[in-house]
């Protein structure tokens, strides 16, 4: 039976390590030399901006109109309801000098349940519009990923890049950006 102290599984694990490292750096010489025999992976890449996409296409500026549609008419919907919550607040507030505090606590209480409905309201409604959004985004993503595709492949093109503010391209030369072909492109798709 072998005992290990403390110091020989250091070495033995220390062992282990080195021998887990020669093997990565042997494997990696191997792949480097191999790529150095002629596998060279060259590759092609573009940018778009996607909110230009949605700005500048037809699709894209019919997809912003509906969700605006959509928004505004939620948004007469809170405007009716909050109007209603005003005149019962100004209106309580007009008779609570000749109301008895039995009828003024069950107008307080009435007036609270009406709170709650609009809020409860105003969270679906909210709820709505994201989903909505959400949406209407996701189709005019499928739409763009088409478009983008049938582009890239016929300049030869490997990889897209979005380049819209906040995405994940911080530098790109400008001789990439193929947002104009795709535009025209996805006009003459989605007139």
């Amino acid at each position: 039976m072998v005992r290990w102290s403390g110091n020989r599984y250091r070495q033995s694990t220390g062992r282990i390590e080195w021998v887990r490292l020669s093997v990565a750096v042997t494997i990696l010489l191997g792949l480097g030399g191999c790529a150095g025999t002629g596998a060279k992976v060259e590759g092609k890449i573009g940018v778009i901006n996607s909110q230009r996409l949605l700005n500048d296409t037809s699709a894209g500026k019919k997809a912003k109109e509906s969700l605006a549609a959509f928004s505004k008419n939620r948004q007469a919907l809170m405007e009716l309801d909050e109007r209603d919550l005003r005149r019962m607040e100004e209106d309580f507030v007009k008779q609570s000098s000749v109301l008895s505090p039995t009828a003024k606590r069950e107008r307080e209480e009435q007036f609270r349940r009406r709170m709650q409905e609009y809020q409860q309201k105003s969270s679906e409604l909210n709820r709505e519009v994201q989903e909505k959004q959400k949406d209407v985004l996701e189709g005019f993503r499928d739409k763009i990923e088409m478009v983008v595709a049938k582009v890239a492949k016929r300049l030869g093109l490997q990889v897209i890049v979005d380049k819209s503010k906040g995405g994940p391209t911080i530098y790109h030369e400008e001789g990439l950006d193929i947002s104009g072909p795709v535009i025209e492109e996805f006009n003459r798709d989605y007139p």
